[in-house]
């Protein structure tokens, strides 16, 4: 059985090996997965004058505008993300599995998506993120649980993009029967290393904990592939 320790031992090892290609698809992922969102904050005081007078400048046909940019730049939004950005999610993963076993990378591998089958895996992801969506409509605690339970998703599509996507959708949940808790306890054991990454602003995160998590979370996965019996239902 796999432990926390060996998990991030590994992890940590095959990081060190190819430091700057896991930092730069790290970056990638990140991108794809909404890690580089931000926002920023202004005075209050000044915001609600500038508002008062912004208020009384819009006429319906403004708003209407206003609204349909926004409608328009939400759905664009949408269709990247679907098309591009999960494909790229497919990639990176594929990355950091292919460099767990070999000792230099490369980074053209966030591009497998693209290469092989490249519909599927868009319908597959798609799919994982809508399931996700619905489950997440019904309470919080449901739509965790069944983040863990699609969590594998990825992972599978980057060992096999011919894989139909309810096939992969299926083995991730019946993989993760009974690895829910200890993946979940596994992410916590990050939680000073998160810590640190805000502390430094970031910096810490990008050149080092989320490199260093990707790397440990290719073991996880490989580790659970290694340790499922499809005979055996754990619950």
């Amino acid at each position: 059985m796999w432990t926390n320790s060996q998990l991030k031992a590994n992890g940590l090892m095959n990081f060190k090996k190819n430091r700057w290609a896991c930092i730069v698809v790290t970056i990638i992922l990140g991108i794809c997965v909404g890690g580089t969102a931000s926002g920023s904050a202004n005075s209050a005081s000044n915001n609600e004058e500038t508002m008062q007078e912004l208020m009384d400048k819009l006429t319906p046909e403004i708003i209407a505008a206003i609204v349909g940019v926004i409608g328009i730049a939400v759905i664009i939004g949408i269709i990247l993300d679907i098309i591009l950005f999960n494909v790229l999610e497919v990639g990176c993963q594929r990355f950091f599995i292919v460099n767990r076993a070999v000792e230099n990378a490369q980074i053209s591998e966030v591009t497998f998506g693209f290469k092989n089958n490249w519909m599927n895996i868009v319908k597959t992801m798609f799919l994982k993120d809508l399931y996700l969506f619905l489950w997440s409509m019904l309470c919080f605690i449901p739509g965790i649980i069944k983040a863990y339970s699609y969590r594998l998703v990825p992972y599978l599509m980057a060992e096999d993009p011919n894989m139909s996507s309810n096939e992969a959708i299926t083995l991730s949940r019946q993989m993760m029967n009974g690895q829910k808790m200890n993946a979940f306890v596994y992410d916590l054991s990050f939680i000073g290393w998160y810590l640190l990454a805000i502390i430094t602003c970031g910096i810490a995160g990008v050149f080092y904990v989320f490199p260093y998590k990707n790397c440990s979370d290719a073991e996880l996965y490989t580790a659970i592939k290694e340790t499922y019996n499809p005979n055996v239902q754990n619950y």
